[in-house]
Formats: structure tokens, C-alpha cells, sequence
């Protein structure tokens, strides 16, 4: 945001340059970034963080500045508004309904007023800070925003219908044409500012066209209100409306400034437009107690390792507008909160803002202290083994957002996705309940690049919710990877070998070598996300341990990937289980092995793991290997059925095989397959 600091110098006037004082807001934690213009015409830009909703003012920055330099604040208010009350309190009424939506309501009405261009200081003010000016009434209220942080309205009085004001939920079928001329069609969520007919503004994020000040408007309701933040937010979101007004109300607007700010507006609207203000009208819904913090100077030396008198700790928080009382039974000080500071609720937030404004440059650099050693963490080797696999194997490790949309939270994981209460955007709602979305963001990234050989892996937390009620989260660590393009570039050993689900299958293995397991087993029991005809799900001893295979074409034509993305999740907390397999050497046996080629028909429902298993079942020691040779279909073979070249090795360690035994497994095996519905072509 911009910031005037000649706008400042009206509450506080240091002793040091504009400069100066810039490079001291920094130290402190309000970021003066950039500089333009001089004199009264200088501007700053400022980065405020999202949690400082009190410094996004010139106010706010005017008591940082306050405290900085140890002088006094002026008062927000210049005039004795009262001495300019037509009489007691206003002719209108102001209601409530929705105490959850807004806990207060304060206005004031101004009759007689004459619509003018705004005055050249409010103008130039808000022309520095890129505000369009036009005209007094409708400046006064964006000046005020910009002066005091708190978002007010000027409605036409004349305009709004039974002399009453309701805060309430929009009715179903009910529309608003806003400000910026377009109709809003209004969900029973939305939180309403109504006249007796119908509404007149989208509470805390925009006014209403037809109420709208205009230079015929003789008289002048002000709002100034506090709106709930969680509300705010979405119906902003909702209609896709971003204003300065919603800015402030969806991080938490200052609750006890309602009375000031509509003081403040009434006195610039009557300094440049004349008329007779009325008494305020203030309806309070529900209270909002203020904290209170008990906070130790002990504490603050243990944290910032400096000692610091307990009368500066003092000056600090009461210059920022904290409540001090010291020497409570509980701790030295007790310190009241005041309702602009939202983000302050433990002492460690007490200490923070002793720190900064004390100054981080006064605060010694030391080492913290330590006692004991590093200690690894049971899983770290593992992980270790699993990320140099993939290295090997030409994946490049990658990080992705733990943030992601519901949409894909809920679509990749059959989990309930752990909501975010304050999410920066509908894209980033929910914590990931898997890696896939992550990566699957990542390829499309380089493919729409140019660059269509893609490796990635990421290894992570993932995060849903257990319960009936979704009441406590499970968070776990998880590991995927994805691929697409060639297998193997074209070059003097070869042409270009395309990715498939065997060359994914393999990796697979590969990573699970690392460890100490069973045999793994494979199935075609996998999620919708993955093609139904080429993923597979491993497991060991029962227990789910990867799913792989290729992004559905649905999925893949919806994210508009050109090219077929093979993805794997492994569940490498089930891996963990297993220790790593420990290198072992084996002899070579000096003994000729044997091979044998057996051609099958067998049926469509058989397949190579029921195969392998029934021959791991014969207990054949000298069977080494079982290797899937081929596979046809088509041709003379019926329907439901396929040939099958069925390739075994015979071998001993401690002599030559005799033809006779060879024969007699050789049958074995026919008879085994032969049981699974095999039959030995001729």
C-alpha cells in the first residue's frame, strides 16, 4: 500500500527526516520499500502483512512511529463533533437481526449537505496514494479508510425507504445492483446492509447503486460498522469481489473505532459540505471481550537474551496502545489487548512486539544454547534409500504447495480433506490428502514449456480427517512420482522406446528392492484416477504398499496434457515397517542351467501371479527363474483366451542336472498350469 508521510506528521512529528523514520518503520517490521516524489508530494510504498491489519493506515503507521521515537500520538478527531449536533439523536432507526454477522452499527446523519468537488488537500492526499477523487461526501469515507483503517459508507437518506436500517441474511430471489453497476444475485449466506423495502449494500464489501451519493443528495447517512471477518470473506469470494473495504473487514477490522471513524467522516463531510450532524446512533449486538495477557520481563530476557528494564517493556506496549498493569500476582505486568491488534494473543506476541520496536539491532547476536547431540530421526536412512533410488533412476525431486483445491483434495483420496478455516483462495482450501495433484501441476507446467521429458518425485506429508465427525486429523508421510515421454531417447543403440506401464512397474520394484520385504504381489484394484487397463495396485503380505499406472484420459484431457503421464503412490509408512536389505553375496553357480519353453492357452481370467505362485508352490529348489517370455492374442485362438510362452530355469549350485529330473519338473509344471485352466499347445 502507499502511504503520505506528511499525512503521518498530522498525528506525529519526529524529530528525523522522512528517510529516517522510513528506514526505522522497516527495522520495526512495516517495510518502506520504495520512495517517489518530495515535500508534501512524497509517497512511500509499504508492505504490510496480512495479520497487520492496524498498520494498514496512516493512523496505525502514525502510532508505530509513536512508539519509535518515544512522543506523543495526536488525537484522530481535530474537532469537538458535538458542537456542531442539530439535535439529540437522528429520527431513524437501526436494527440488528444478524448478531453473529455484526456485533455494532454506529451512524450518523447529516442534513443539508451541498455535493461538491472534494477539497484540493483530500484530493491531492488520496491522488498520492492512487485514490480517484469524487466528490466531498464520497471522499470523506475513503479518506477515513485510508486515515483510520475503518471502512465506512455515506448512503442517501432520501433514497432509503421507512427510515430504518437492517443488518441482516439476504431473503432468497433477493438482488443488488452494487456500486460498480452489476446486479448481484444474493444467497441466504450473504449478509445484507437493508432499508424496510430491500437491500442497499453487500455488508462490508460494497454499496448499493441505488443509494449511491450523487451530486443531488441533500442529506447523508454514514455507516461505520464491524462486520465478521468469515462472512465478509465469503460473499467476497463468492461474487469474486475484491474492494479495499472487504480487504480490511476479511482480516479483522478494528471493532472499537466504529464511533471514532464515524465521527471523523462527519466532520470532514461537514467542514467541506456544510450541513448539521445528528447525534450518533450506536446499536452494539454482542460484546467482544478484550484479552488480557499476563507477561514476565523474566520471559522476556530468556527469549531475546537481553535484558530489558521493566519500565521500557511498560513504555513500549502502552505507546502501541496496549494496557499495562504491573505487579500482578500472576506475572510483573498484565496487558490488556487493544481491539486493533487481532494477532496478538499469547505472550510470545508481547515479547515480538517488545522486540521490534525495542529494536532487533540493539539485541546481541548469540548462538542458543545447546546441550545433547543430533539425533537421527528411525525413518532417515529409509527415506535416504528410497530418494537415491530415484535419483538413480533419473527423477528429479520436486516441492509442491501443501495447500490445494477441495475439488482435487477429494478427487485423488478417498479420505476426507482437512478444511482451512482461512484460506487465501478457493485454490488453496484444503490440506493435500495426496502428492498427485502437486505433480500433476508440475508436468502440465513443463509440458505447456516445451519440454515433454518429465521425471518428478515428492516426498511429503499428506493430511485428512478420521472420525465419524472428521473430529482429529491424520497426517502421515507419502511419496509419489510421475513420468512422461520416452523411456529411451532414439540414438545409435536404438530408436526412441516410449514409457509404459511395465517400465513404471519396474521402478516400482526397484524401490521396493531397497527393502527387506516378501514377494510383492500385484492386482488390478486401483482408483478411478488411474486407467482401469493399465495400473496395477503392489501389496506385501496383504497391505497396500504402491498404486501406478497411467492418468485416466479423462483426467489427463480435462488438465489438457497432451501426452500419456504415468503416476505411482507409494505408501512408504507401510515400507517403513520393513528394515533395509542388507547387500549379500551369493556364489555363481559353476553348474550349466537348464531352459525350458512351455506354449499355453490359457483363459483371459488367468494371470502370471496366479502362475508364478502355483510354481513357487511345487517347492522345486533348482527352479531359479520364472519368466513371462510372451504373450499373443488373436488369430486362431476363441474368444476369452490367450497363448502364453511360459520360459523356466533350472540350475544347481552343487552338481549337473540329469535330463530325467528336468523332464520330471518340466511335467510338474504342465500339470500345475494345466490346473488353473491351461492347456499345452501342440
Amino acid at each position: 500500500m502507499k502511504i503520505s508521510p506528511s499525512w503521518i506528521r498530522d498525528f506525529v512529528s519526529p524529530q528525523a527526516s522522512n528517510r529516517e523514520v522510513a528506514e526505522k518503520l522497516t527495522i520495526s517490521g512495516i517495510a518502506i520499500e520504495g520512495y517517489s516524489g518530495c515535500g508534501e508530494d512524497e509517497s512511500w510504498e509499504a508492505e504490510i502483512t496480512t495479520n497487520r491489519v492496524d498498520a494498514m493506515n496512516h493512523y496505525g503507521v502514525a502510532r508505530e512511529v509513536s512508539a519509535l521515537y518515544d512522543i506523543d500520538l495526536a488525537p484522530a478527531l481535530s474537532n469537538n463533533v458535538p458542537k456542531i449536533v442539530e439535535s439529540g439523536a437522528a429520527d431513524f432507526a437501526i436494527s440488528i437481526e444478524d448478531a453473529a454477522g455484526c456485533a455494532r452499527y454506529t451512524a450518523r446523519i447529516v442534513r443539508g449537505v451541498k455535493v461538491a468537488p472534494a477539497p484540493q488537500k483530500i484530493a491531492h492526499r488520496l491522488e498520492l496514494i492512487d485514490q480517484r477523487s469524487i466528490s466531498n461526501v464520497a471522499d470523506a469515507t475513503n479518506y477515513v479508510l485510508n486515515e483510520l483503517g475503518q471502512p465506512t459508507h455515506a448512503f442517501d437518506l432520501d433514497k432509503l425507504e421507512g427510515g430504518r436500517i437492517i443488518v441482516r441474511r439476504a431473503r432468497a430471489g433477493e438482488t443488488l445492483v452494487t456500486l460498480d453497476g452489476l446486479e448481484r444475485k444474493l444467497e441466504p449466506e450473504d449478509l445484507v446492509i437493508a432499508d424496510a423495502v430491500k437491500p442497499v449494500a453487500l455488508a462490508g464489501v460494497m454499496g448499493g447503486e441505488s443509494s449511491m451519493i450523487t451530486f443531488r443528495t441533500k442529506n447523508v447517512l454514514i455507516e461505520s460498522a464491524w462486520f465478521d471477518p468469515a462472512s465478509v470473506r465469503r460473499t467476497a469470494r463468492r461474487l469474486g469481489m475484491h474492494t479495499d473495504a472487504s480487504h480490511r473487514f476479511e482480516r479483522g477490522a478494528d471493532r472499537g473505532i466504529t464511533s471514532l471513524a464515524c465521527a471523523r467522516v462527519a466532520e470532514l463531510i461537514v467542514a467541506s459540505a456544510g450541513g448539521a450532524v445528528s447525534g450518533e446512533i450506536d446499536v452494539i449486538a454482542r460484546e467482544i471481550p478484550q484479552p488480557c495477557i499476563p507477561l514476565a520481563s523474566s520471559e522476556v530476557r530468556r527469549i531475546l537474551g537481553v535484558e530489558i528494564p521493566a519500565s521500557e517493556i511498560a513504555r513500549i506496549l502502552r505507546r502501541l496502545g496496549f494496557g499495562v498493569s504491573e505487579n500482578t500476582a500472576d506475572a510483573e505486568f498484565l496487558v490488556t489487548v487493544p481491539t486493533w491488534r487481532l494477532d496478538v494473543e499469547r505472550e510470545i506476541d508481547l515479547i515480538e512486539e517488545v522486540a521490534r520496536i525495542y529494536s532487533y539491532l540493539k539485541i546481541p547476536n548469540t548462538l542458543p544454547a545447546f546441550s545433547g547431540s543430533v539425533v537421527e530421526l528411525p525413518t532417515a536412512r529409509k527415506q535416504a534409500a528410497l530418494r537415491g533410488r530415484l535419483l538413480a533412476l533419473g527423477y528429479n525431486e520436486s516441492l509442491s504447495s501443501t495447500f490445494i483445491p477441495q475439488e482435487e483434495a477429494r478427487a485423488f483420496a478417498a479420505a476426507e480433506p482437512v478444511h482451512i478455516a482461512n484460506p487465501l483462495s478457493e485454490e488453496a482450501a484444503t490440506m493435500r490428502t495426496t502428492l498427485v495433484p502437486g505433480l500433476l501441476a508440475q508436468v502440465a507446467y513443463n509440458l505447456n514449456r516445451g519440454n515433454t521429458e518429465v521425471r518428478l518425485f515428492e516426498a511429503g506429508h499428506v493430511y485428512s480427517t478420521v472420525g465419524a465427525a472428521h473430529e482429529s486429523v491424520d497426517e502421515h508421510n507419502s511419496l509419489a512420482m510421475v513420468a512422461t515421454g520416452t523411456a529411451r531417447e532414439a540414438g545409435v543403440h536404438g530408436a526412441a522406446e516410449p514409457l509404459t506401464f511395465f517400465h513404471l512397474k519396474g521402478e516400482i520394484e526397484q524401490l521396493h528392492a531397497a527393502f527387506d520385504l516378501p514377494e510383492l504381489s500385484f492386482d488390478r484394484t486401483v482408483p478411478e484416477w488411474l486407467h482401469p487397463g493399465r495400473a496395477a495396485r503392489a501389496q506385501v503380505a496383504g497391505r497396500t504398499v504402491a498404486i501406478f499406472g497411467q492418468l485416466h484420459p479423462e483426467l489427463a484431457a480435462a488438465r489438457k496434457l497432451k501426452q500419456e503421464v504415468w503416476l505411482a503412490e507409494l505408501f512408504v509408512e507401510e515400507l517403513y515397517r520393513f528394515t533395509l536389505r542388507q547387500p549379500a553375496y551369493t556364489p555363481i553357480s559353476k553348474y550349466p542351467a537348464v531352459e525350458r519353453d512351455f506354449s499355453f492357452v490359457l483363459p483371459e481370467a488367468v494371470e502370471f501371479g496366479a502362475i508364478r505362485a502355483r510354481l513357487e508352490g511345487l517347492k522345486i529348489a533348482e527352479l531359479t527363474a520364472i519368466i513371462p517370455a510372451e504373450i499373443f492374442r488373436g488369430g486362431s485362438l476363441s474368444a476369452g483366451t490367450y497363448s502364453f510362452l511360459l520360459r523356466v530355469r533350472f540350475q544347481s549350485s552343487e552338481r549337473t542336472l540329469r535330463d530325467d529330473e528336468v523332464a520330471a519338473w518340466s511335467q510338474q509344471i504342465i500339470e500345475a498350469v494345466e490346473e488353473l485352466g491351461g492347456k499345452l499347445r501342440s
